[in-house]
């Protein structure tokens, strides 16, 4: 079975609504059918199995549906799915045990906030072929989490520009720099000349120092052969990360790319906020990754503590707990990237947030770039907030003996990387 739990609300029953998605959603439509058979349910129909109720709320989260009331019911309603419904084809479930509640008539919200899959999934789908231990052996780090930036400004900087600012950020002793997700391959700055002005910094760092700073370029392209062609020559270059914006390029374009893909892909979720940020409707990030974590994501960005955006550090917190744990078993566990408004500030927050793991990436954009020293300052002031973090002693101490921390508290004292 497939477990999909729904937050239900509606001026009406809830139980009633329940059993109509399950209908809805199988075997049923808006009359009896011939051919509906007891036994053809008992195959394929999805069932209610259990029914928890919530305090009602005070206003409808679709306005339109509300019909005049002023209270509305709600509860988390788990219905299950059987695998003869849906199978392991993950449009399938996307369009059966998801899509289609958003149109069912009476309710006034619905959000997809748990989803437990049986472990067929495991096997019919790749899922990361690089994950946590890869993405650290690759870069080299050991007992700290991997620390990157970001290229900005994101749209302007020319290939020579942008290999420029590269070189500084891997002499400070960068782990990880990528391409903004909004940086594909511009005009001003396409891809193969991006590629041919950068890897040759990296390739030539490594045989100098045996460390390979791994660069993440942006291969999306709303056609596979295409993004495949991109990956190649990022691959063929000696590149090892690629960014993919995977709503962009969607299910089939990720499947596609995962199965021929010799890079590590950074998932950005760019998108994701039209299907959560209505409290009311939408999906959890904890099901939705899922998604894209069976597809083959290697790294996922999922924000970070004090956020230049709309989410609250709670909401960040599941993400990385949802991230980090295992759908079916450690092969399958993407690697957190904690990124938006970032700098050292956060650091401290953020291991006490992850309950001590530094199994992440910590992926600074202006917090590093924007650094009064430069950007390889930043580098080291975000280094050094860590090594203070982990060892447990407060930043501002540890700034005392060390000038990049002590100019990065300066300058975002107002916890903002701006």
């Amino acid at each position: 079975m497939i477990r999909l739990t729904y937050r239900i609300e509606t001026p009406g029953s809830v139980e009633a609504m329940a059993t109509k998605i399950a209908s809805d959603q199988s075997t049923g439509t808006f009359v009896a059918l011939p051919g509906e058979t007891e036994e053809l349910k008992a195959r394929v129909a999805a069932r209610v199995v259990a029914v928890r109720p919530l305090p009602a709320a005070d206003h409808a989260s679709f306005p339109g549906e509300a019909a005049g009331a002023t209270a509305f019911n709600r509860a988390d309603v788990d219905i299950d799915f059987p695998m003869d419904a849906i199978g392991t084809d993950l449009s399938a479930l996307m369009t059966i045990a998801i899509g289609g509640v958003f149109s069912i008539k009476g309710l006034t919200g619905i959000r997809i906030v748990d989803m437990k899959l049986p472990q067929e999934f495991a096997a019919a789908h790749p899922g990361p072929q690089f994950g946590v231990p890869g993405s650290f052996a690759l870069t080299g780090v050991r007992g700290r989490p991997i620390i990157g930036t970001i290229v900005k400004p994101a749209l302007g900087l020319r290939p020579h520009e942008t290999a420029e600012m590269v070189g500084e950020l891997i002499a400070a002793g960068v782990d990880f720099v990528k391409d903004d997700e909004k940086l594909m391959s511009p005009a001003y700055s396409p891809l193969k000349e991006r590629v041919a002005a950068i890897m040759p910094k990296i390739l030539d760092h490594e045989q100098k120092t045996g460390k390979k700073v791994m660069y993440a370029f942006g291969i999306s392209h709303a056609d596979p052969d295409e993004m495949m062609r991109n990956h190649d020559l990022v691959l063929e270059a000696g590149g090892n990360c690629a960014v993919v914006n995977i709503n962009s390029v969607g299910f089939g374009g990720l499947s596609f790319l995962r199965k021929r893909s010799g890079l590590v892909l950074h998932a950005h979720r760019n998108g994701w906020d039209i299907l959560t940020r209505h409290a009311g409707l939408g999906f959890e990030f904890s099901v939705w990754q899922q998604f894209w974590r069976l597809l083959g994501v290697d790294q996922f960005q999922i924000n970070g503590i004090r956020v230049k955006y709309w989410e609250p550090d709670e909401s960040f917190v599941r993400s990385y707990r949802a991230v980090s744990a295992p759908l079916f078993s450690a092969k399958d566990v993407a690697l957190p990237v904690v990124c938006s408004g970032q700098w050292g500030g956060q650091a401290p927050e953020t291991i006490a947030a992850t309950g001590g793991s530094t199994d992440l990436l910590y992926l600074c954009g202006g917090g590093i770039v924007s650094h009064p020293g430069g950007p390889g300052a930043g580098v080291k002031a975000v280094q050094q907030a860590w090594e203070a973090a982990v060892a447990g002693v407060p930043l501002e101490t540890y700034a005392k003996d060390h000038p990049e921390l002590a100019q990065s508290l300066e300058k975002f004292a107002d916890g903002k990387a701006s």
